[in-house]
């Protein structure tokens, strides 16, 4: 695993913490989750990018 994979896997793991507790809250910011959501997907993608290039076609 390169240091920017395990970066971006980080990443991930956090926005995934977050996204959890705000869908927690009593009142949760949907907006926000909007936004996490967003986030979290651009990170699997570029994981998925890097893992693409990784191997050969």
């Amino acid at each position: 695993m390169t240091a920017r994979t395990y970066r971006l896997t980080q990443i991930h793991q956090r926005i995934d913490e977050r996204l959890r507790l705000e869908l927690r809250k009593r009142t949760p910011d949907w907006l926000e989750i909007s936004r996490l959501k967003k986030m979290k997907l651009r990170a699997k993608d570029a994981l998925h990018r890097m893992a693409k290039r990784a191997r050969p076609a």
